[in-house]
């Protein structure tokens, strides 16, 4: 047997033991092998899904981590990397029983996002604002970026209230509109959204910068039913609420 067959073999077992024995491995070794392999995945995902966790009986949530373990091809051992692999395999290969909540995927991504943050990297061609030291008007003359250590998303369910105690059956009457933002002392923050505050954003993102001139035209080509000056001072005054949370910076590459 080559070393790659003996490699899948040991590989195989560790993932699901009801395979055969790796030939010349006594039984007892290999279940240490195993054991070390699951607590650490076990472990990188419950860190990463806490509140999703709480939801579960210990078994019942061990059940879900071992099916995870044993049936997604993962290929990476990084931390949030097997958080996004943990959150791939609810979405496209996990088949949701009635112990699990409604709104599990939705949490999932939620979670998903604020590790995501966490561990996100300042971008070196982004520049805080600092409102209080410029002219109300001076941010229609700069380049403007969505911070990148934010991040924009919509839900059915309120997830920033689940918990232990809150557990929604339906989703609530409107979308639920989310930014997801590191702020100033590097500690992830969630800033709930209107409709036009989450447009606005999630048009921005889809650029690398935008100058105010180009979000207004949008702006004024998008909500025809809102009088332009009522638009323009609006904007200006978004802005610099945004920029004084950090998630509008200027962009200066």
């Amino acid at each position: 047997m080559s070393f790659i067959e003996t490699q899948q073999n040991f590989m195989d077992y560790i993932k699901d033991p009801s395979n055969p024995l790796p030939e010349g491995i006594e039984a007892r070794r290999m279940k240490i092998y195993r054991e070390l392999f699951f607590n650490n995945v076990e472990g990188f995902v419950s860190n990463a899904f806490p509140v999703l966790k709480s939801l579960y009986s210990e078994q019942d949530w061990q059940q879900r981590v071992q099916l995870f373990f044993v049936g997604h091809d993962c290929h990476t051992p990084i931390f949030i990397e097997i958080a996004q692999e943990f959150l791939l395999f609810l979405q496209t290969e996990y088949t949701a029983t009635e112990q699990d909540p409604p709104f599990m995927l939705e949490l999932a991504h939620y979670e998903w996002l604020e590790l995501v943050v966490a561990v996100a990297q300042e971008s070196p061609q982004q520049k805080v604002i600092n409102v209080a030291d410029i002219e109300t008007d001076a941010i229609v003359k700069m380049s403007l970026s969505v911070s990148s250590t934010s991040q924009i998303a919509q839900y059915t369910f309120d997830v920033q209230h689940i918990s232990e105690d809150y557990r929604p059956d339906v989703p609530t009457e409107a979308p639920q509109f989310f930014c997801i933002y590191a702020d100033f002392d590097d500690e992830v923050s969630f800033l709930q959204l209107n409709p036009l505050t989450a447009q606005v954003l999630a048009y921005m993102s889809q650029f690398e910068s935008v100058q105010y001139s180009e979000l207004i035209n949008w702006l004024l080509m998008t909500f025809t039913n809102i009088e332009p000056e009522v638009l323009q001072q609006g904007c200006i005054e978004l802005l610099l609420q945004l920029s004084d949370k950090g998630i509008i910076r200027e962009f200066i590459g």
